[in-house]
């Protein structure tokens, strides 16, 4: 099908394309290097877009899914209205979040650091760039992100923090935040939150 991106102001055509997805459309117009200052975007699902590099001045995200998007080098994207965990920043005292962790305690994806309860650990040079979704820190979570992600054998623990200890909050995070240092204090009961079924673990004990 023919997607037509326009200009929020004029109305004009800034880039057509026949293709199957505003996501789409928008990546291709990005790598062809068109003009898309002032686009409207509004509602546009770009969840996993890449954008690198995009000239988004003036252009209207209001409500456009950015989550995962590759936004490095883009220019015009309001964060604040593309990320809600940035919240965390105004928080008061003790935060608390989650890291997901692998039977060994260690971060299922890069590892390096094994997590106990009670316990504090920090990273001083975690990366403080919000423009990329993973990247050297403490990675911490949502609770929905610690489930979706989930595997058998796995733990997702309780981080305790405060918001001058955020790294970075990416724009249009998925539910994934960087920290220099936290505290674990707990871990979250994964039968209690339907991960595991009661009787489960007894079952293959």
């Amino acid at each position: 099908m023919k997607i037509e991106i326009k200009c929020r102001w004029e109305g004009k055509i800034l880039f057509s394309i026949a293709t199957e997805s505003i996501k789409l459309a928008v990546e291709a117009a990005v790598k062809s290097g068109a003009y898309l200052t002032g686009a409207d975007l509004r509602g546009a699902d770009l969840t996993g877009a890449y954008l690198r590099g995009a000239d988004l001045r003036g252009a209207d995200l209001t409500g456009a899914d950015l989550t995962g998007a590759d936004l490095t080098g883009a220019v015009g994207v309001n964060k604040f209205l593309s990320t809600p965990l940035l919240m965390l920043l105004d928080q008061p005292g003790k935060i608390r979040a989650y890291k997901l962790v692998n039977a060994d305690n260690v971060g299922p994806f890069n590892g390096g650091i094994t997590y106990e309860t009670g316990k504090k650990y920090s990273v001083e040079d975690a990366d403080t760039d919000d423009q990329k979704q993973c990247a050297a820190g403490i990675n911490l979570a949502t609770l929905d992100w610690c489930m979706k992600e989930w595997k058998e054998s796995y733990k997702i623990l309780i981080a305790e923090f405060t918001a001058k200890d955020i790294a970075a909050i990416p724009i249009a995070t998925d539910g994934k935040f960087r920290v220099h240092r936290c505290e674990i204090v707990g871990e979250k009961d994964l039968k209690e939150i339907g991960l595991i079924e009661p009787g489960k673990e007894e079952a293959h004990g």
